[in-house]
């Protein structure tokens, strides 16, 4: 088969694939055409945000062509959970990286070389190694993919020395694709990113920036810590990450949210390896519901169902804002992105810019923070702001996804209270900061005030029915209007500008918007539509017991979206379940027959839950007595066929490459079908054991294994009680069969 009959071949299987491997009917925007630039065996660089399904892009072209793919990932924190997800929807995936021991390096070489990996995940560092490229010239690789691009770039917001390596990907390997991904890069950075790595005429695409499932807002930061504690009680058992700028901070605001019963941790620099690893674990498996974290904390998280995002300090310019912002919502369920401004925030940050000795480099840290600053306190649509800044034109004039655009704000006429400060501010010679105008206005009695003779002044405390935070949020917006500039020498001062001089002496009027005290911070958006919310619960806590049993984090079993789609359309079999979206034909084996008898067994005792649009051949909406089901997938044909050849449970699952719950799984439909198979129990459980969980069958019944797995206070596991009752269901089934 020629070049071209081959390319048209692989392009002709991939809604396929799409289908059995990813569970998806259909692309999401520009995927299509990235996965056939690959599969073309064309260089692409592709500029799409986070939870747009970067990663679909390389996996499924891994999937299809013949040899491995490399992907270079930054973090090897990361590497286990992206092998995790790739391997539970059936690829074949491992990584490479420090933290493995010498013989598992050597085991995944020996599986490199033997063409027995689809996908393998290395980092820059270990491509910067002699041997390893040596290796991999023994290796028939099918492309390489680089995620996190950006990082590539000295103008990125997290610029690694290590990635530069990567531009001898095309000397070493020039008949190799080359695919760079990046979630966030203005204009100048993709181009950087494109010349360092001497990509070849790529396939470029610019996915859009906007991300229509987070909601953004900004609030006056006052005491954020008892701001950032009253939002997250309002999202009990929601998964959220705090960013807060040191670590005294974030070990601060994860204990206060301990100590009011929240389930929070903390993620820095200053931990140990150690701690950092278990408690990132533990917030990915659903553990706790909060990290807080410095921005050490971020592309090391793979975690699908974060529901909200709150920056309680000001990130250090928008790209980072927007990339930290992107860990919400991944699922494409609604997120929450809240960031609490003060302008006291950013003589911190210009602290630390001021370091630097670069004068190109300095301007341009400069530039980026004034960009952040004027998001967070221009009263203008957040979503039309974070786009502008991509280069991305919103078309809408409400987004209806942002504080300003929903009306959690007020318009009101600030323009006397501005004269007051313009005043103060010309009075005083337009040398002093914001500080000392507002001490000024409000009538401070400081040593400095004395001293200058400010206490003299005809504004002198014209301003004292007002408290200083007030004072403080209308030159924000002084500033954010350009009514006033502030110089950016090392100790900024106040100016007027032409249009404050138009509101000070000619009666232009000047309006501030401000959140309204009834509905600030109030909002919440339900990701649950119309499922049953106790459903939802079961559901959950299944795909938390099966990801434990599995030691992977829940979200690699089912993310909350395809949760979230079982619980409308209650699917009672596996064509009903194969329709959900993220259900592929591997997950259905794996993990359908749970889901579906968990579902079953909720709608028996809740005869009032039916499907939002019943599909056909819903076991629960016939009024017909349910018949005997015919098994059609040959999945569970095949367990039966290597049981029935005398292999046990475990040789099974080896076999297959499934877990053994899963096996146990297909046992148990294999029973209601009338199938013989057989179970020597005593292999796995010894008798008292067996005994003591058949009683809590006998007082719980057969239906659901929680309620024993409940009971017997972490003496039984799930995999355990499964197996009991698979015991029992078999003696019955004999004693009826007799």
């Amino acid at each position: 088969m020629d070049g071209k009959k081959k390319e048209a071949s692989m392009n002709n299987h991939v809604p396929q694939v799409l289908k059995e491997l990813f569970g998806y009917d259909t692309f999401r925007p520009n995927q299509r055409e990235i996965v056939e630039a690959i599969l073309n065996r064309q260089d692409a660089f592709v500029v799409m945000p986070t939870g747009g399904g970067k990663s679909l892009c390389y996996q499924l072209p891994a999937h299809i062509m013949p040899g491995t793919c490399m992907v270079v990932s930054p973090l090897i924190s990361l590497m286990k959970d992206q092998v995790d997800a790739a391997r539970a929807i059936g690829l074949r995936a491992a990584y490479l990286n420090s933290s493995m021991s010498g013989s598992e390096q050597a085991r995944v070489m020996r599986e490199l070389e033997a063409n027995q990996i689809d996908l393998i995940y290395v980092s820059p560092e270990r491509f910067a190694m002699e041997h390893f490229l040596a290796m991999l010239g023994r290796v028939k690789l099918s492309f390489v993919a680089i995620d996190e691009a950006h990082c590539v770039s000295e103008w990125g917001h997290d610029f690694r020395p290590d990635y530069l390596a990567l531009s001898e990907i095309i000397t070493r390997f020039p008949s190799l694709p080359v695919a760079a991904f990046t979630a966030t890069a203005t204009w100048r950075v993709q181009q950087d990113i494109i010349e360092r790595l001497r990509l070849r005429s790529p396939h470029r695409v610019r996915a859009s920036f906007n991300r229509a499932n987070l909601f953004y807002r900004v609030l006056p930061k006052d005491d954020p810590e008892g701001q950032i504690l009253a939002f997250v009680a309002q999202h009990p058992g929601e998964a959220g990450i705090v960013y807060r700028t040191t670590r005294k901070s974030v070990e601060d605001t994860a204990a206060l949210l301990a100590e009011e019963g929240i389930r929070a941790l903390p993620y820095h620099a200053g931990l140990s390896p150690e701690e950092r690893a278990t408690n990132q674990e533990a917030f990915n498996r659903d553990e706790v519901d909060v990290i807080v974290a410095t921005i050490a904390f971020g592309m090391g998280i793979d975690k699908s169902n974060v529901r909200y995002v709150i920056h309680g300090d000001l990130p250090k310019n928008i790209e980072s804002y927007y990339q930290e912002t992107g860990r919400a919502g991944r699922d494409g369920e609604p997120a929450t992105c809240l960031l609490l401004f003060s302008r006291g925030d950013i003589p911190k940050m210009r602290y630390f810019i001021d370091q630097i000795q670069d004068e190109e480099e300095h301007q341009h840290a400069v530039n980026c923070l004034r960009d952040m600053e004027g998001y967070a306190s221009l009263n203008v649509c957040r979503r039309k702001q974070l786009l502008g800044y991509f280069g991305e034109t919103y078309g809408q004039e409400n987004c209806g996804t942002c504080d300003v655009c929903v009306d959690e704000t007020d318009r009101e006429d600030a323009t006397r209270e501005a004269q007051m400060v313009m005043s103060a501010i010309k009075r005083t010679g337009q040398t002093y900061g914001i500080g000392h105008i507002v001490d000024v206005v409000t009538g401070a009695n400081t040593e400095r005030i004395r001293k200058m003779g400010h206490d003299q002044i005809k504004t002198y405390g014209v301003g004292k029915h007002r408290d200083k935070r007030y004072w403080r949020f209308l030159i924000d917006n002084l500033l954010a209007q350009d009514m006033i500039e502030r110089t950016a020498d090392r100790y900024p001062v106040l100016k007027l500008c032409a249009k404050g001089e138009d509101v000070l002496h000619r009666g232009l009027a000047f309006f501030v918007l401000r959140q309204k005290e009834t509905r600030a911070g109030r909002r919440r958006r339900t990701v649950d539509g119309n499922a049953n919310p106790e459903l939802m619960n079961e559901l959950r806590g299944l795909r938390k017991r099966i990801a434990d049993e599995s030691s992977v984090p829940p979200y690699v079993v089912f993310s909350d979206r395809t949760i979230h789609q079982m619980a409308i359309q209650l699917p009672a079999t596996d064509e009903q379940m194969l329709a959900i979206s993220g259900v592929g034909r591997v997950k259905n084996e794996r993990y359908g027959a749970d889901f579906q008898a968990c579902i079953r067994h909720f709608r028996k005792s809740h005869p009032e839950v039916t499907p939002a649009h019943p599909p056909s051949g819903d076991l629960f909406a016939q009024e017909a007595p349910r018949r005997k089901r015919v098994l059609k997938s040959s999945t569970y044909e095949a367990t039966r066929q290597l049981l029935s050849q005398g292999l046990d449970i475990d040789q099974v699952a080896a076999r297959r490459e499934l877990a053994v719950n899963t096996i146990v799984g297909h046992m148990e439909r294999l029973i209601e079908d009338g199938r013989e198979v057989v179970l020597e129990t005593e292999r796995y459980i010894e008798p008292l054991k067996r005994a003591y969980i058949e009683e809590l069958f006998a007082k719980h019944g057969m239906e659901a294994l929680a309620p024993v797995v409940a009971d017997a206070d972490g003496k039984v596991s799930y995999a355990e009680a499964r197996l009991v009752r698979l015991h029992m269901r078999l003696n019955t089934h004999k004693v009826a069969g007799s």
